[in-house]
Parts: structure tokens; sequence; C-alpha cells
């Protein structure tokens, strides 16, 4: 089972910034997802702003959300 996340705060250029329930955080590179499917609509920066935590992971308010083991997995760590 993933950590689920905390918080998450976008960035400059598609990024977001995660904290994962077991301490670790990271960046999480959106810009390779934005060219598909419900993704498209956060290509607007307003829109890619609009991220919130919800059920253990992240979403939008344009209705995309991720899974959990997906922005685990693809989130790049910080060290410590």
């Amino acid at each position: 089972m993933h950590p689920s996340v905390t918080n998450v705060v976008p960035r400059d250029n598609f990024m977001l910034d995660i904290t994962f329930s077991n301490g670790e955080s990271g960046i999480l590179d959106m810009k390779p997802y934005l060219d598909f499917g419900v993704f498209k609509r956060l290509k607007d920066c307003q829109s890619f702003e609009k991220v919130t935590v919800a059920f253990d992971t992240i979403e939008w308010e344009s209705g995309a959300d991720l899974d959990p083991a997906f922005v685990y997995d693809k989130c790049k760590k910080k060290s410590a």
C-alpha cells in the first residue's frame, strides 16, 4: 500500500510539491500528462492551480484526479 497524499502545492511550470503520510515529500511534473483526456483541461494555469487533497490523493476542480499509487511512484522524492 502506498502512503496517502497529505498536502499539495502547485508550482510554476506544471509542477506539484507533494507531501505524503509517511513524511516523504517530492515534486511531481505533470507536463507529460497534459495531452491526455481530462488532463488537457489543466493546461490552463488557473485550472492547474486549483488542485486539492481529496481521498488520500490529489484532484482538480475540473474533475481530474490521480491514483495515489501513481502520485507516489511518479513523484521525484526530495532528499532528507
